[in-house]
């Protein structure tokens, strides 16, 4: 595991950050952004946006930094957009070639079509150990980081 995946997973379970927070915020010091904005950005894509169980919060988070990362460009520029596409297509197969899914309900084992109430559960002990979500964080935001090194070496 390497370092951002441990800061992303003591996020989680230490400061209980929401999935997609805890991955978003273990990279803002080398996006130049302020934790607190980051925190707000990934606000609502906790529990598969908003415990809806759709895509998997730990991915929309790291798709937020990949985002960043990738920096702005012009939107009618499509040889850019497809790059970035490119790069988030390449996340997800990783990310699903390591967790088996993208889709947070599947990583959780619930039924097609369960929706939770938007209440957060309370983090337990039986919490934590009743659900992969510490180290699907931990997941995202170590492929994350290889894929920020590899663009870096670019």
């Amino acid at each position: 595991m390497n370092k951002k995946a441990e800061i992303a997973k003591q996020l989680f379970i230490e400061e209980k950050y929401n999935c997609a927070q805890a991955v978003a915020c273990a990279f803002c010091a080398e996006l130049g952004l302020e934790q607190a904005k980051a925190r707000a950005l990934a606000s609502c894509f906790g529990g598969g946006m908003g415990r809806l169980r759709e895509v998997c919060g730990a991915v929309s988070g790291a798709l937020l930094v990949l985002g960043a990362a990738g920096g702005d460009y012009d939107p009618a520029d499509r040889a850019a957009k497809a790059a970035q596409y490119a790069r988030v297509q390449e996340f997800a197969r990783r990310f699903q070639g390591q967790n088996g899914s993208i889709v947070c309900r599947e990583l959780l084992g619930l039924r097609s079509g369960q929706k939770d109430a938007p209440v957060p559960e309370e983090r337990t002990k039986a919490y934590y150990a009743g659900r992969p979500c510490a180290e699907i964080v931990a997941s995202a935001a170590e492929i994350l980081q290889q894929m920020l090194e590899e663009q870096a070496e670019q």
